[in-house]
């Protein structure tokens, strides 16, 4: 009898054991598992780019800009001014019966839709685009470029095409302060392939069939909208202009190549 309960105790230890050895493999192999597909998730989402009519999050926190662009106007812009576009886009795409998933494919074909359709549609591509075009000041400036200066690809690029970054800086600036009322700046590919600043009103953007710039990629956006500036700058447009250089997300840039 006694043997016969220690041949079972030996047994139950045994597969015990075995199970527990087996339960830590699987959940070591789970976890990798879900490690990846979480790794892939995150991938695919920041290869992804504006497609839809849904505001994303933030890519940083309201006050990660300071001291070049205050948390409050921060938090106004996102959750007020650029979530309102999100919004007013569904409406019009609702009353409008549109069918088309496809933000960019839209906004190339914008002269058939509807003012409202217009506004926002472009409102809401516009700001998507304008929360990636920067970074905070601390990584900005830590990327590998004293003050923020671009490298590698775009820096050739920019110096190819305007001779060196103060005469494209000086440029954008220009295109800026000559904007009369509302509306945005931009560095754009156009049909050639070469690279062009521009400037749009209101919420217009180069992709529009309605653009005379013909853009056929966006690289960099500045929205000079003053509810983008004013709390901090009041009237200074060319100062918030001069600041922003320093919380510009180069490597997005380059990556939009």
């Amino acid at each position: 009898m006694n043997n016969y309960n220690n041949n079972s105790r030996r047994k139950f230890i045994k597969n015990a054991t075995k199970t527990v050895a087996l339960f830590t493999i699987g959940s070591s192999i789970s976890s990798h598992f879900l490690a990846a597909c979480s790794v892939s998730k995150i991938t695919t989402k920041n290869n992804k780019f504006i497609t839809g009519f849904d505001q994303q999050p933030l890519p940083y926190a309201y006050d990660a800009l300071e001291n070049i662009i205050d948390a409050k106007t921060m938090e106004i812009h996102y959750s007020k001014h650029a979530a309102g576009y999100s919004k007013n886009l569904k409406e019009a795409v609702i009353e409008e019966a549109v069918t088309e998933k496809n933000l960019i494919l839209i906004l190339q074909n914008i002269s058939k839709y509807s003012t409202k359709m217009r506004n926002n549609a472009g409102g809401h591509y516009n700001h998507e685009f304008f929360w990636q075009c920067m970074q905070p000041k601390h990584l900005a400036i830590g990327n590998g470029a004293v003050g923020n200066i671009p490298d590698g690809r775009i820096a050739k690029a920019i110096d190819r095409t305007f001779g060196s970054f103060d005469n494209f800086k000086k440029e954008f600036a220009e295109a800026g302060k000559a904007r009369f009322g509302s509306g945005w700046i931009w560095l754009y590919i156009d049909v050639k392939g070469i690279l062009r600043i521009g400037s749009t009103a209101n919420q217009d953007n180069p992709l529009m069939d309605i653009s005379k710039m013909n853009g056929t990629k966006l690289l960099l956006a500045l929205d000079i909208w003053e509810h983008a500036y004013y709390l901090k700058y009041q009237n200074k447009r060319a100062d918030y202009i001069e600041n922003w250089w320093q919380v510009v997300n180069w490597k997005f840039v380059e990556s939009r190549l």
